[in-house]
């Protein structure tokens, strides 16, 4: 039956599950590019044409159309300072010390701005950060401010020298800037278990009960949340484990519980049934703590167990045991979402953990256009000593970008047969 996102609560969800992990992705490469010194000329949410954009500082803060991702453009990343050229008549404007604060590349649009003009005879913005001009037939070099800005057509672009540009930095620097968006997202996958463990409990491994499904075995035997399992057929039960393991091994038979009940024992005999694969079941969930420190421990190590499970699917995928049509692309992933978010909080903070480490994991891929083969190209330039050349380098990255948009496209045509035809 085809699926219909026509809860306006489920489309809120997707947004802002997927607002935040985009963010926070992008924040972790930001905050580490900063760190470093790096120029950032944008930090964007969504791709394609921009319908929001602030500045504040250096950075433009923008939001595009298509909600498929975001960026952080940093310095060196783009041609844009190609747009100045020897023989080129421009206009500059100093401050008080003498040093070059704006190149205008056209007639600047303010008559009130003092500027001199000349044509470029040469300029080095990188390193010197001097440009040199033919005045009236007189050449002047002039010293160019590291935070000088381009002008064209009334729009600015900072200059970045060498030491701003992500190219300049160390490959530590390189590597960690790259590192940290992934990084940021199971970081953030620890903080929403952690947080749901605080706001709903976390597991806790106690001998007792938690809520009792209604109707289920252990509800027909009279069981009750909260009661503490002392023994069950003669035998000691000391944590939760103890119980899910005699009772999974159990489909078919009576057990008796011993259990305590407001500090009084009773003997209750509970009908196992049989589940799926054989496994006996009671139809009681574990209980659950509110205790920060266990919120804390269950947020490390579900975010552990779930990295884990998502390695060895990425490795049964890889060794053809598990085919592309199981894969869900964009639009699987945005209806679960929704669906996850009629469930409850409680289940889309769990989803939106899930999906967190799924793409921190998806991007440390050392395939091309990921984070995973920028950091494997620094990783041969470690070993070689000196950096793969720029062009190459980029070139294998279009290539990559390629082969993924072709991916996306099978595995969302996956995704519309399963969800909507």
């Amino acid at each position: 039956m085809p699926f219909a996102l026509d809860s306006l609560e489920s489309i809120l969800a997707i947004i802002v599950v997927f607002g935040l992990l985009v963010f926070v992705h992008e924040l972790g490469h930001f905050l580490l590019a900063k760190r470093a010194g790096i120029l950032c000329r944008e930090f964007a949410l969504g791709m394609g044409p921009k319908i929001f954009s602030v500045k504040r500082g250096e950075t433009d803060y923008t939001l595009r159309l298509l909600p498929i991702g975001g960026m952080v453009r940093m310095a060196g990343e783009d041609p844009e300072l190609d747009v100045l050229k020897p023989h080129m008549e421009v206009s500059v404007a100093q401050d008080p010390l003498g040093k070059v604060t704006r190149i205008f590349l056209d007639q600047p649009k303010d008559a009130s701005v003092q500027t001199i003009t000349g044509t470029v005879i040469r300029y080095d913005l990188e390193h010197q950060l001097t440009l040199t001009l033919d005045v009236a037939g007189e050449q002047r070099t002039f010293g160019v401010h590291p935070q000088a800005m381009l002008v064209k057509d009334e729009q600015e672009v900072q200059i970045a020298p060498a030491n701003r540009q992500f190219k300049g930095k160390t490959l530590s620097q390189r590597f960690w800037t790259i590192f940290a968006g992934p990084a940021a997202n199971f970081l953030l996958a620890f903080v929403l278990f952690a947080a749901s463990g605080i706001l709903y409990g976390a597991p806790s491994n106690e001998a007792k009960l938690g809520a009792v499904q209604a109707g289920g075995p252990a509800a027909q035997a009279g069981l009750l949340e909260g009661d503490r399992v002392l023994a069950i057929d003669g035998k000691p039960i000391q944590t939760w484990r103890d119980l899910v393991t005699i009772v999974s091994a159990s489909p078919g038979k009576t057990l008796n519980f011993v259990i305590e009940r407001g500090g009084v024992q009773k003997n209750v005999p509970v009908k196992v049934t049989v589940g799926d694969e054989n496994v006996g079941k009671i139809m009681v969930y574990n209980p659950v703590t509110y205790a920060p420190w266990e919120a804390i421990k269950y947020g490390a190590t579900s975010t552990y167990q779930f990295t884990v499970m998502m390695v060895q699917g990425l490795v049964q995928l890889f060794t053809g045991s598990v085919g592309l049509d199981q894969l869900s692309g964009p639009a699987g992933i945005f209806v679960m979402t929704g669906q996850v978010a009629q469930q409850g909080m409680s289940k889309l903070m769990m989803w939106a953990s899930v999906l967190s480490i799924n793409l921190g994991l998806f991007n440390l891929l050392p395939l091309p256009a990921l984070d995973g083969g920028r950091l494997a190209f620094l990783f041969v330039e470690a070993l070689r000593g000196r950096p793969i050349d720029p062009h190459k380098e980029g070139m294998v990255h279009f290539l990559g970008f390629a082969f993924l948009m072709l991916l996306i496209l099978v595995v969302t045509w996956n995704d519309l047969q399963r969800f909507f035809f």
